[in-house]
């Protein structure tokens, strides 16, 4: 009886034992492949990382010098994307969401839209912008042209991340707000969008993350110009296509492509903690607040 008893506990105790060996195996296994990443490029790229390497132009096709202007077209190049994405997608999101559903033909229609599109390879979307925004809009090879691509490639993302994050608030919360009086804008002002702050957050990580480690799309919008941008429509260097240029391209450009990266995974970090703080201390304290 006791031997039954105790196979019975063993039986129960098991499973729950390896899911939870698997669950903490799997988190460990994340964060080791991230610290042993971010290792190797300190290991290669400290040692060439200064101050003069961030405010100074390139010399020598990038093996000396700097990578500010290759900076500036860098953010630049990420702020287009963000401005033009965040608030079309936003808006989609809301659509998708709040005023159609789910099941309506036209609600499917865009959804595999942006299913087909989160799944199109970077190459193409570069042939896209590539064709459309530099020749047919005459916007040539510029940080514009290089944004605007961006954008289509990360708005898949961003809709389905929103749109997820608002259907995930309790329909409680829109009863609520009609019976205060709210009208369907001043609920999802005030209610809806800052409840779903965390999930808009993620989806504007994920965005950030894709376009500034985007590489093929910008080869063809932006260009491989190394000089300091004037204007928009000037042609810049991304960080990313600077790190594959002096990775596959330069000799010798291995220590400031390893520096570059880990200047991009410093930009990755300051962006996603700046956007969560955001997320914590102000979207959270917008919450019924008139």
């Amino acid at each position: 009886m006791a031997e039954a008893e105790s196979l019975a506990v063993t039986r129960r105790w098991l499973p729950e034992a390896l899911m939870t060996l698997a669950v903490w195996g799997s988190a460990l296994l994340v964060a080791g492949i991230f610290l042993w990443l971010l290792g190797d490029l300190l290991w290669r790229g400290a040692g060439h990382l200064s101050w003069s390497f961030l405010f100074s132009s390139p010399l020598n096709a990038g093996r000396a010098g700097g990578i500010a202007p290759i900076l500036v077209s860098t953010l630049l190049i990420l702020g287009v994307a963000v401005a033009a994405a965040v608030p079309l997608g936003l808006a989609t999101a809301v659509l998708l969401a709040e005023f159609l559903s789910s099941h309506s033909r036209f609600g499917r229609l865009v959804g595999l839209s942006l299913d087909v599109l989160a799944g199109v390879p970077s190459i193409v979307f570069g042939l896209f912008g590539n064709a459309f925004f530099s020749i047919f809009l005459g916007l040539g090879f510029s940080i514009l042209s290089g944004g605007l691509t961006l954008a289509c490639m990360v708005l898949p993302i961003l809709v389905r991340t929103a749109e997820a994050a608002l259907r995930a608030v309790p329909d409680d919360w829109r009863l609520a707000g009609a019976a205060l009086g709210l009208s369907r804008t001043a609920a999802l002002r005030h209610i809806l969008l800052p409840a779903a702050s965390s999930g808009l957050v993620a989806g504007l990580l994920l965005g950030v993350g894709r376009a500034m480690a985007e590489t093929a799309a910008l080869i063809f919008t932006s260009g491989y110009v190394d000089r300091m941008p004037s204007s928009l429509f000037d042609s810049g260097r991304a960080l990313s296509v600077h790190i594959y240029d002096l990775s596959m391209n330069v000799a010798g450009g291995d220590g400031n492509a390893y520096a570059s990266a880990l200047v991009l995974i410093g930009l990755l970090i300051l962006i996603n903690g700046t956007s969560l703080w955001l997320a914590e201390h102000w979207l959270n304290r917008r919450i019924l607040t008139p």
